[in-house]
């Protein structure tokens, strides 16, 4: 696994950095748990009355716009504004983007607003930003989309535009920041059985950001190869059980994770 560092595990778990996430109601305890998981410690706060000292504090700002409504946009995009003139990482979920007036409008004004440092989403979200044709199936990936790999000059014009490093998920996970495009092939079937997979891994970048806010990059990249190593061995280790199970166990390979096993187990090359 070719990296900016050879121990990023080890150096995250050093710094402990804190995680302000701004998740939703169906994922916090998941994004909590996979944040505390990887060795950073979170922060769930989501009141606008917070932002400000909370966000300034913290190492990394994780905004998912999953569960969305009049008053949490305006948290995200309070939180992201402190974010930026404190130097903290952002990195953005853009839950659902296109399937409705308001989460357009609240993704135009983040968009407009804050600078990410990362922005990750399905291939059928990513395809919305990046002001392609599709729809999304509700909150997931259209079936049109699920198993495309988003093209390697796709996602350089929107890193580009935004100057953001996007990541698309799909088939084959996409990251680049315009100059380097990664394609992942890490990942089991069975993530998509359970809800919360992308909202962690989202998490788990934002960890990386809080440990390594110089390298967006490598922080997208090592967040998204460790969940999908993670995914590969909660499938093995729960073989005939239910998605319960493999859940649990998504944790348990999270918080067993090193960087040994990153690097042997890492599946990516350049595109």
């Amino acid at each position: 696994m070719t990296s900016a560092s050879s121990n990023p595990i080890a150096t995250l778990r050093a710094k402990n950095p804190l995680i302000q996430n701004i998740s939703n109601i169906v994922t916090a305890n998941d994004c909590a748990n996979a944040t505390l998981a990887i060795g950073a410690s979170p922060i769930m706060a989501d009141s606008l009355a917070d932002m400000d000292e909370i966000v300034a504090m913290a190492d990394a700002l994780v905004i998912n716009i999953g569960i969305l409504h009049e008053e949490s946009a305006l948290v995200m995009l309070k939180a992201g504004r402190v974010a930026n003139e404190h130097h903290v990482p952002v990195v953005l979920d853009p839950v659902g983007a296109g399937i409705s007036r308001l989460r357009n409008r609240t993704l135009e004004d983040l968009l407009r607003e804050v600078r990410f440092f990362i922005i990750k989403g399905n291939l059928s979200e990513i395809n919305f930003l990046a002001g392609k044709a599709g729809k999304a199936k509700g909150v997931d990936v259209s079936e049109v989309d699920r198993d495309k790999t988003a093209s390697a000059h796709l996602l350089r014009e929107l890193a580009g535009r935004t100057g953001s490093v996007i990541v698309a998920t799909g088939k084959v996970d996409t990251v680049s920041d315009a100059e380097t495009t990664f394609m992942i092939h890490n990942g089991s079937a069975r993530m998509g059985q359970v809800t919360g997979t992308g909202c962690m891994t989202a998490s788990l970048m934002g960890a990386f950001c809080g440990a390594f806010p110089d390298q967006p990059l490598m922080s997208a990249l090592w967040g998204i190869e460790t969940m999908g190593i993670a995914g590969q061995h909660a499938d093995k280790a729960t073989r005939g059980l239910g998605t319960g199970s493999f859940h649990s166990a998504l944790i348990d390979a999270i918080s067993l994770m090193d960087d040994a096993t990153l690097q042997e187990e890492g599946d990516h090359d350049e595109a």
